[in-house]
């Protein structure tokens, strides 16, 4: 469940409340008891970042590292590494 930031208009009293997305807005103040209570507009406090962060939360055995390349280095196209496929098309 969400957490929700409040602010009352009249007296100026800051909050927090876990609610359910589906519940309607908080109206009254806990503070003054009048029904001036604002929702506020805040940032998520948590990021996804990151590549891949879920990959290997389940996994096991020879599925672990999907996103990764083992630590190998994929050769160029042809077979051929790039100091050589330069010397030959000089």
């Amino acid at each position: 469940m969400p957490i929700y930031e409040y602010r009352c208009e009249a007296c100026g009293h800051e909050m927090e409340a876990l609610q359910k997305m589906s519940d309607a807005p908080l109206t009254e103040c806990p503070e003054c008891h009048q029904a001036e209570l604002i929702k506020k507009i805040s940032a998520a406090g948590f990021r996804l970042k990151g590549g891949g962060w879920y990959e290997t939360d389940f996994k096991s055995g020879s599925k672990k590292n999907l996103a990764g390349d083992g630590g190998k280095k994929k050769p160029a196209s042809g077979g051929k590494s790039e100091s050589a496929a330069s010397a030959s098309a000089s």
